[in-house]
């Protein structure tokens, strides 16, 4: 770890690191278990300059103060490093923590704004997510997710022209499936397993967010697309907010395009070939 972030976590934290040892995840940081003089620990997640970790931690704080979602709490927010505190884990996620799961985010996405977006463009994976507020939410995922994200991998060399134009099809379809009357909610926006940290069966935090406000399906959807959560998760979901007729059999597949399309702008590979059997599946 380089001598300024060390110094830095001495300044903030009031007593010197001593032991260092790297954490699972981070897609774009180095994140670490950090161990201080006095025993405690904290987090540090570390990267380049551009990595947006000072965005990450206010999207953090927000999550916290608006949606009362269990985030660790943030000691330091910086363009290349981030420190919070340090989350007790161990297990998986048990139908116990789902259901837990489900409550925090039914009450997180009763938090309701006007327009769809954010009050500032924020990041997932790494990568820029733009969030001009939009009165509808058609209008907005079109716009602002699937063609943004689809050029940003069609120009990364990722995405083969003829899916971008298939996509660009797709999207002047989208009123066929999309409610347009949906309401803004307040999503943590990156919803998958590793992001979910549980301690022995509860949930001990939700790291890593991607913020914004949206048609809270597509939090929902994006819960499915590495199976972290399931029936113990819906059911209990169900008893705060009604999930509307053709979420499952058509929207989730719809929604899901985006995170696929963020994964293909990362990494290329397989996901392409899961955004063509999108594509094919809606007709375009």
């Amino acid at each position: 770890m380089r001598r300024r972030i060390e110094e830095t976590i001495t300044e903030v934290a009031g007593s010197l690191p001593v032991r260092i040892e790297p954490l699972g995840g981070g897609c774009v940081a180095d994140v670490n278990r950090v161990t201080l003089e006095d025993g405690r620990t904290v987090v540090a997640k570390t990267g380049d300059k551009g990595s947006g970790l000072d965005i990450e931690g206010f999207m953090l704080q927000y999550l916290h103060e608006k949606g009362g979602l269990p985030v660790p709490d943030v000691l330091y927010a910086a363009d290349d490093l981030l420190l919070m505190s340090c989350l007790e884990t161990a297990g998986g996620i048990s139908p116990g923590a789902q259901a837990e799961a489900a409550d925090l985010l039914a009450a997180l996405h009763g938090v309701n704004a006007e327009n769809f977006g954010f009050e500032r463009d924020t990041v997932i994976g790494g990568l820029h997510q733009p969030n001009p507020e939009t009165a509808g939410w058609i209008d907005f995922f079109r716009d602002h997710r699937l063609l943004y994200m689809g050029r940003q991998a069609l120009d990364s060399g990722r995405l083969p022209a003829t899916l971008m134009e298939r996509l660009e099809k797709l999207a002047g379809r989208l009123g066929e499936w999309i409610d347009a009357n949906a309401a803004p909610s307040l999503i943590h926006g990156d919803m998958w397993t590793g992001n979910v940290l549980c301690n022995h069966g509860r949930i001990s935090g939700f790291v890593d967010p991607a913020v914004y406000y949206a048609d809270a399906e597509i939090e929902l959807a994006f819960s499915t697309l590495f199976g972290t959560f399931g029936d113990a998760f819906f059911g209990r979901y169900r008893e705060h907010r009604p999930i509307r007729p053709g979420f499952f059999e058509e929207r989730v597949d719809l929604y899901n395009l985006y995170p696929l399309l963020v994964h293909v702008r990362l990494f290329g590979g397989s996901y392409v070939g899961s955004v063509d059997r999108t594509l094919n599946r809606f007709g375009c």
